[in-house]
């Protein structure tokens, strides 16, 4: 079952970057610039961080079996639709239908896995998932450009989205959700209530700018902007252009399985390892944005560096599954993954925004280090309260998910969490 849970993130992840290769076809077909180029993906980002907290309640409601089939239906819909369009309008709606399908995957699967899996096991569970889920983003990069080249446009959303819509028949038929899962129907006020609960936890707050600050670079990049930087910006064949992109996905797939053994085994570490990867995040753009034309190894190390915020952003997910009560993880899931994919969406369009404005990389990729420093202070923010929380539970007998010990940098005792 979970096998075939994580096919259908793997099958979301590579229709979300279909546009990684195929964006200068997609400039041709629908005759549109950089900004309006970026628009497919904003839209298609947007909605589905728009709909990670409304998935969240859906998959505690209904189930992963269904919610899951539902997204495959949509991705295969989605694409078969961008398939024939060739219009701006139709492509953009193409792309809505497809935001909306990748959006009911992740949550659905970490639904599966919080209720078939030890809380010890879930963070390692978790960025396997991940990682087998990134296989899609390495399929849509020199594999689909050499689709595209032997099918053409047409051919080949066509051929991938009939493949995904039959496959499901097999979600339908092998997932299972565990007894108890499905929460059943709740008013509005009950929604909202499980909403405002979760949100109120500063752990799951915590969780929300971990997913923001850590996910968005190699998002961007491999969604979009990567491979006309590499080709425009730095002059890299093309060919070569695609196989650095795939850096992007390698360094998540191998870096996935070690960081969830080590965040599951070590609760205390994550925190520290999440401050490290945006330290070294940080530099990395100093020394890549220092040159208008780095070396290409310099350019795939820095690639490799940022892949490794997918398999770090799964922090966000354990922090979820520590802080909150089970019958709303789902829900709280949903709340931390709308981190990630905001700023993604909020990158890409900076970045499309700024490219139009002054037709420079160097200039345009600045505002994702701006997001970057935000991430860094509200991460600080709210691992602040979140230690406070956690001292204030130990005081008064609580058995909390990692013990801690007051540190001179703490906040006061009196200073609400």
């Amino acid at each position: 079952m979970w096998g075939a849970a994580v096919l259908t993130y793997l099958a979301a992840v590579f229709h979300r970057g279909t546009l990684g290769v195929a964006g200068p076809l997609a400039i041709d077909r629908f005759q549109v610039g950089p900004a309006a180029l970026s628009s497919f993906t904003v839209l298609q980002v947007g909605i589905y961080a728009a709909m990670q907290i409304p998935t969240g309640l859906l998959v505690d409601r209904f189930g992963s079996r269904r919610v899951l089939t539902a997204a495959v239906l949509l991705l295969g819909c989605g694409q078969l639709l961008f398939a024939f369009a060739t219009s701006y309008p139709l492509g953009l709606l193409a792309r809505a239908v497809l935001g909306i399908g990748a959006a009911l995957t992740w949550v659905s699967i970490l639904r599966l896995v919080a209720t078939r899996f030890s809380a010890r096991q879930y963070a390692l569970v978790a960025t396997i998932s991940a990682a087998m889920g990134a296989l899609g983003g390495v399929a849509a990069t020199f594999p689909l450009a050499g689709v595209l080249a032997a099918l053409g446009w047409t051919g080949t959303f066509l051929l991938v989205g009939a493949i995904t819509a039959a496959y499901a028949t097999i979600t339908a038929g092998v997932l299972r959700d565990s007894p108890g899962s499905a929460a059943g129907a709740g008013d509005a006020r009950t929604i909202l209530r499980k909403v405002r609960s979760s949100w109120a936890i500063p752990g799951t707050r915590l969780a929300f700018w971990t997913h923001f600050g850590t996910m968005f670079v190699p998002n961007v990049m491999s969604l979009l902007w990567g491979y006309p930087y590499l080709v425009e910006g730095v002059g890299v064949p093309p060919a070569q252009a695609s196989l650095v992109l795939s850096i992007l996905i390698a360094g998540q797939i191998a870096g996935g399985p070690p960081v969830g053994a080590l965040i599951g085994r070590f609760p205390g570490a994550r925190v520290p390892i999440v401050f490290g990867y945006l330290l070294c995040n940080g530099l990395t753009w100093l020394v890549l944005l220092s040159s208008a034309r780095p070396p290409l190894l310099v350019v795939s190390l820095s690639f490799l560096m940022f892949a490794f915020g997918g398999p770090v952003s799964n922090v966000a997910f354990a922090l979820v599954r520590d802080y909150n009560p089970i019958d709303q993880v789902g829900t709280a899931t949903g709340i931390a993954n709308v981190g990630g994919h905001s700023a993604t969406a909020l990158g890409v369009l900076l970045v499309g925004v700024l490219l139009d404005a002054v037709g420079e990389y160097r200039i345009a990729l600045l505002a994702l280090v701006m997001l970057l420093l935000l991430a860094v202070f509200r991460v600080t923010v709210w691992w602040r309260r979140t230690r406070a929380a956690v001292l204030a539970a130990q005081d008064r007998g609580v058995v909390t998910p990692v013990l801690i010990r007051r540190r001179r940098w703490d906040l006061p005792e009196h200073v609400p969490a």
